[in-house]
């Protein structure tokens, strides 16, 4: 499939693109249309890397912004990994040119395990 144009862009989180993935695997299979290899690794994908559903990771997401030191970056990863320990998110926040003390780590893995 040959891309010929952006017309929008707009950042989803996993479990967002997992629910938009099933859609259109729906309509292929209603209308009888084969799937593309990249369309079934894709799905398959999302299927297996999800971890909570798409209104939860949204509702976490934009917790997250509503942070201090958040970029809308950090926040889908965050989303997208869900991290479980301080290391992970650590690792998350590895590039940043700035760290976060304890507490702040402490209050994203609380976010973090409430949405899952």
């Amino acid at each position: 499939m040959k891309v010929k144009g952006v017309i929008s862009e707009e950042r989803i989180a996993l479990p967002e693109m997992k629910d938009q993935l099933a859609q259109v695997e729906a309509r292929r299979l209603d209308a009888g249309q084969e799937m593309s290899y990249e369309l079934r690794q894709s799905i398959e994908h999302a299927n297996h890397l999800s971890k909570t559903s798409a209104e939860q990771s949204r509702a976490l997401v934009d917790k997250l912004l509503a942070l201090e030191k958040m970029k809308p970056d950090i926040a889908f990863r965050i989303a997208n990994i869900m991290p479980r320990s301080r290391d992970e998110l650590r690792a998350i926040y590895a590039k940043e040119r700035y760290t976060l003390t304890g507490e702040e780590l402490d209050a994203i893995l609380e976010m973090v395990i409430t949405h899952l």
